[in-house]
């Protein structure tokens, strides 16, 4: 019979090594899942330092002329 693991809060690290050799399918899925708020507090200014510029925004609407159109002649039907 295997003894029962580790409590959590009784010793954190000793639990998360536990957890790491025996259920590691728990342990790296809770890793990968915490690495996504983080990423998104570091990885912005980190792109910032190395020179990374956003890119300008994709116009939503045709940029109506200023001044008046001019009369087409030549395109009757």
């Amino acid at each position: 019979m295997s003894s029962p693991g580790p409590r959590f809060w009784a010793g954190p690290l000793r639990y998360l090594r536990w957890s790491a050799r025996e259920r590691p399918a728990y342990f790296y899925s809770c890793v990968i899942g915490a690495a996504g708020p983080l990423a998104l507090f570091t990885v912005p200014p980190a792109l910032r330092l190395l020179g990374h510029e956003r890119i300008a925004e994709i116009p939503m609407t045709y940029p109506v002329p200023t001044g008046p159109r001019k009369q087409l002649t030549g395109y009757d039907d």
